[in-house]
């Protein structure tokens, strides 16, 4: 049984990623890791 892991991305580090992903000059690998950082961003709760 694996455990589950608490962790996740800092509000800079998601905010800093969104702005690569938007960035029509970032590389597909730039992109993918972008992507993964906002995947484990905490969700607002509104």
């Amino acid at each position: 049984m694996k455990k589950q892991r608490n962790e996740s991305t800092s509000k800079s580090v998601a905010s800093k990623a969104s702005k690569l992903l938007s960035n029509p000059n970032s590389s597909k690998a730039v992109k993918s890791v972008a992507a993964s950082a906002l995947t484990q961003a905490r969700n607002k709760k509104k």
